[in-house]
């Protein structure tokens, strides 16, 4: 499982940086998209917080940041998982927690891997949605598009 995770948030660390780019190459600077972004990549600080059962994250889950304290945030998240990934064996494991409005979970560490990647993609998709509505260009950041990337038949 461990490698099936180091490659999944591989894929999560490109397609946030894809995501961010493009708004950064366009000069967006819409509040919805923005707002959309913020909520994604301070979901990555909140679990992982939660999983190493440290302190509440500084990022508020629905507060909006600007460009370029999402850059700083998304390389921030990208370094910490990739780090919390290699240097853990079993995520096999269940995690106790409250949610950010107080409800109790247990909930398997493996799931919430899934789950955040999944989220990510969720809204990066709301995203490329919002960009294309608003006469901006998405980019393409599905799983077999990084997978080409990665295997040297499509460039980066």
């Amino acid at each position: 499982m461990k490698e099936f995770f180091l490659k999944w948030y591989e894929f999560n660390a490109w397609a946030n940086r894809k995501v961010i780019d493009c708004i950064k190459r366009q000069s967006v600077s819409d509040e919805k998209i923005l707002m959309v972004m913020s909520h994604l990549v301070s979901a990555n600080f909140i679990w992982l917080n939660r999983i190493k059962d440290l302190p509440k994250s500084q990022y508020e889950l629905w507060q909006k940041y600007d460009v370029a304290s999402l850059v700083k945030m998304i390389d921030e998240a990208d370094t910490l998982w990739m780090a919390f990934l290699n240097e853990n064996e079993n995520f096999d494991r269940v995690l106790k927690y409250r949610n950010y409005v107080g409800d109790y979970f247990e909930t398997n560490v493996q799931q919430i891997l899934i789950h955040l990647v999944n989220h990510g993609s969720y809204h990066r998709g709301q995203v490329a949605m919002l960009l294309r509505e608003r006469g901006f260009e998405p980019v393409n950041t599905d799983y077999i598009t990084y997978d080409r990337v990665l295997t040297g038949q499509l460039k980066n």
